[in-house]
């Protein structure tokens, strides 16, 4: 099974093609204008175009971190942070309990909503989550007669985790899904 490029290596790539396609540009408009100075112009002129996107959407991106909040998350305990997701998953019509801190059986939540129950593992991280996440919330989904298991975290997982998730049916939410969702949440309720 092949791995999954991480967004840095995706973005790498990308902009590695583009400042190839900027020189196969410039040396495609020097020979057809049949001046060197042509093409070194345009070469010029496709990295100046190049970097005013790239750092366009790169301060895209610092925004929409900004509006969700994800730095004091990333500062905040792990209790706090299952307080938040249990906040979270509320404004999203869940009724969400918090479960006791020691013996929850491997759920830090559990979601109540259209007579389904999903127990859901909070895992606020500075390095990537593993294994053990998984199979604890997969553990707690027979003790709490769930329906479904999720883990969620504020940082991303190890690929054997994903691996176990995907063969368990636990699914698993890494920081750009939870950044997404807390944007969808103020989203909905600046409008309504």
């Amino acid at each position: 099974m092949a791995r999954r490029k991480s967004k840095k290596k995706q973005q790498q790539e990308s902009a590695n093609a583009i400042g190839g396609l900027i020189i196969f540009g410039g040396i495609g408009f020097s020979y057809f204008a049949k001046s060197i100075a042509v093409g070194v112009v345009a070469v010029i002129l496709g990295i100046i175009v190049f970097a005013l996107i790239s750092y366009s959407i790169n301060q895209a991106r610092i925004n929409k971190l900004r509006r969700s909040g994800i730095a004091e998350i990333d500062k905040m305990t792990g209790d706090q942070f299952e307080h938040y997701l249990g906040q979270l998953f509320h404004l999203q019509g869940y009724n969400a309990k918090v479960t006791q801190s020691q013996g929850d059986y491997g759920a830090d939540l559990v979601l109540n909503k259209d007579g389904k129950r999903i127990v859901v593992q909070a895992k606020r991280y500075s390095k990537n989550v593993g294994l053990k996440a998984v199979q604890e919330v997969y553990g707690a989904i027979a003790h709490y007669k769930a329906s479904a298991g999720w883990v969620v975290t504020n940082s991303r997982y190890t690929p054997q985790a994903r691996t176990l998730a995907r063969s368990n049916n636990v699914r698993l939410v890494d920081r750009e899904e939870l950044v997404e969702m807390i944007l969808r949440v103020k989203e909905s309720k600046k409008i309504g």
